[in-house]
């Protein structure tokens, strides 16, 4: 049974877990304060062209969205998102829970638009009666594959400043959007054009880490206070520091988001090539093709994925994942499979 139901199924890649054996007894600083945290840092400040930007590391995800999020806003304060990102499908609350309103917009594409920003402020105009949005939360990557181009995000990044809000970019999927045939954003363009943002490492290669990078740095005034506060200062800071030291060295985390996403093109143009359409134009390694639920049942002999939403009695949109550590022959064998089955 081989998976394509997320990209975090394996370890991490083998250079960092030698890293990790290498430098395991080699005495260090706590908190973060470890050359390697520090060495790792460095990188990721020469990469976003961000001389003086504050670099945090935190494990996860969810956490680092629920403590970005509720260190920068007020306590009347609300943060927007498509109905498909994370922190408003799946995170189980997480910051309605710190007491801050989610405000979701409906897209086709799982992205945000200025002019969607426009309509919502105009929503929630009226004080003292409601919410005040401040922040508006993107994925790059999207939950469902898409990406952001520049024009995108300059115009995010303008309709933000103008209303004197803040914009931050889940990354958790960045490398594999930086690195999609169709992309034409570098890592120093999203540092300029955002005001916080985090580079996934959990889904990228990875034992567990995100990075979390303020461009803006007077958000981040009284950051490491929150990160001690709720439990996610590690002592032992330099397990994520040197997975990203090895990441961000000789651009391992490009060179593993492109092979994941070169597997998905390859399951892409074998799903298309037997007629079968998607849910979304996903260019990074999230597809979602709709698929016969007799073919969904002939593959979940051999491959473990999400049966995402089901269309009719006959057609259901699944969720394939591929990642770093995917070999051409799970690829294979997946496609030999799929041009088996012959009722289309």
């Amino acid at each position: 049974m081989y998976s394509f139901k997320n990209d975090y199924a394996e370890g991490c890649h083998p250079k960092i877990l030698e890293r990790l054996v290498q430098t395991n007894l080699t005495q260090e600083h706590g908190y973060g304060e470890d050359s390697f945290t520090l060495q790792a840092k460095k990188l990721l400040r020469e990469q976003t062209n961000l001389p003086q930007a504050e670099i945090y590391f935190l494990s996860g995800g969810t956490q680092t969205n629920l403590l970005v999020i509720s260190s920068i806003l007020l306590n009347h304060q609300a943060v927007i998102s498509a109905q498909t990102g994370h922190i408003y499908a799946n995170e189980t609350g997480a910051i309605e829970a710190t007491g801050h309103k989610v405000i979701p917009v409906q897209t086709t594409t799982g992205k945000l638009t200025a002019a969607a920003i426009e309509q919502t402020i105009k929503q929630f105009s009226l004080r003292p009666h409601v919410v005040e949005p401040k922040v508006v939360y993107i994925s790059n990557s999207t939950e469902t594959g898409s990406i952001y181009t520049k024009s995108e995000l300059e115009e995010l990044s303008v309709c933000c400043r103008d209303h004197g809000m803040y914009l931050f970019m889940d990354g958790a999927r960045l490398g594999h959007a930086l690195t999609a045939e169709n992309n034409d954003l570098t890592l120093a363009d999203v540092a300029s054009l955002v005001d916080v943002f985090y580079i996934g490492a959990t889904k990228n290669g990875a034992l567990l880490g995100e990075a979390v990078v303020f461009s803006n740095a007077t958000l981040a005034e009284y950051f490491d206070y929150n990160l001690k506060q709720k439990g996610a200062l590690l002592a032992k800071g330099r397990l994520i520091g040197i997975q990203f030291m090895e990441l961000f060295t000789d651009s391992l985390y490009f060179t593993l988001a492109a092979h994941a996403n070169s597997m998905a093109y390859r399951l892409k143009e074998a799903i298309g090539n037997k007629g079968y359409s998607f849910a979304g134009d996903s260019t990074t390694n999230q597809l979602f093709p709709i698929l016969p639920l007799k073919l969904i049942s002939v593959l979940q002999r051999d491959f473990d994925f999400y049966i995402w939403q089901e269309v009719d009695e006959e057609l259901a949109v699944v969720r394939l994942i591929t990642s770093w550590a995917t070999t051409q022959e799970a690829v294979n064998q997946f496609v030999a499979v799929l041009n088996a089955f012959d009722s289309i």
